[in-house]
């Protein structure tokens, strides 16, 4: 061998392969992530479609080293991110549907509500769900979407704005109170209602639809991903639904999280995402500014999903979601 010879294509790279096939196990083996740790697997789950980027970064870096072991190793996370969110990629929605559905959070902090309001209205919607209403800003909603919407139901923060009529209105129990102390209180007095169930009359049946607004998550490095207040409701939501005695339904809500989320099992394997099934990309949600996470849903179960989309930004640091549903 001559002195100062350079390894071959196979030989050069090494790191970069090995790093290319960690990058390609991370995701395929994403379900298998402990939560113990701080819940590090629901927090890769979350942000589980941006792993895709370190894939050109690799490329890039195969490609300058000359690299023919990191071009080739490249090829299992591309084919395992494909795998997962190829069909994302493609445009899965279809004209014409039989009712339109919309759910937005708000925000408490909206500091035009009226704008947010009418907004809303020119989205088509045919029921309208709205989440973290705040006492003072319900009442606005309720005037400027009156006219639009004649049947409607608040209960605690979430309400639903219907062109059609409602009828077995109730709050839903998603345990937003925990502890030996919330046992013993009575559900009226517990936290405000962040969920509710009524069932939409429409001229294909009785639709029953669910609105909810599940806790927030927190990111801090003493505590990790903290979920537990969201996942405890989400257990309580999948409970409330598997109890529901309609073929028929719909969900609509903030849920505080992506269904890539293994907190959210319970509920997808009852309910399809209207985006995954009939939707145009990802449908980012949150934060409006640049959205980063889908955490506003729209789930379907004995309807089908025509188009689901995502709407302009309004006051709130949510964006809009809306899809369109056909029997």
């Amino acid at each position: 061998m001559c002195i100062g010879s350079q390894p071959g294509p196979w030989k050069r790279g090494l790191v970069l392969a090995a790093l290319a096939v960690l990058l390609g196990l991370l995701m395929l083996l994403h379900a298998y992530i402990p939560n113990r740790a701080k819940n590090l697997g629901s927090l890769v789950e979350t942000f589980l479609p941006w792993f895709g980027l370190f894939i050109p970064v690799l490329l890039a870096g195969a490609l300058w080293r000359r690299s023919a072991s990191a071009v080739a190793a490249l090829l299992l996370p591309i084919t395992v991110w494909l795998s997962l969110f190829g069909g994302l990629l493609s445009d899965k929605s279809h004209p014409g549907s039989d009712l339109i559905v919309v759910s937005h959070n708000v925000g408490a902090d909206n500091p035009d509500p009226v704008g947010t309001a009418r907004d809303l209205v020119t989205s088509g919607a045919d029921v309208l769900a709205l989440q973290e209403l705040t006492r003072q800003a319900r009442f606005t909603y309720e005037r400027e979407l009156a006219n639009a919407y004649p049947y409607h139901t608040v209960q605690g923060t979430v309400g639903l704005w219907s062109k059609l009529p409602l009828s077995d209105i109730q709050p839903v129990d998603t345990q937003m109170d925990a502890g030996p102390l919330a046992a013993t209180k009575p559900f009226e007095r517990r936290a405000d209602a962040r969920a509710l169930r009524t069932t939409v009359a429409t001229d294909h049946g009785p639709l029953a639809v669910y609105v909810a607004h599940l806790g927030s998550v927190r990111v801090n490095p003493r505590a990790g991903f903290g979920t537990d207040h969201r996942d405890r409701n989400a257990q309580a939501l999948s409970e409330a639904i598997a109890a529901e005695r309609n073929e028929r339904v719909v969900l609509l809500g903030d849920l505080n999280g992506t269904m890539n989320d293994r907190a959210f099992a319970g509920i997808t394997s009852q309910m399809q995402p209207a985006q995954d099934a009939a939707g145009d990309g990802f449908g980012f949600t949150w934060p409006a500014t640049f959205p980063v996470a889908r955490i506003d849903q729209i789930l379907v179960r004995g309807v089908k999903p025509k188009s689901s989309w995502v709407l302009s930004a309004t006051g709130s640091d949510h964006l809009p979601v809306a899809a369109g549903i056909s029997w």
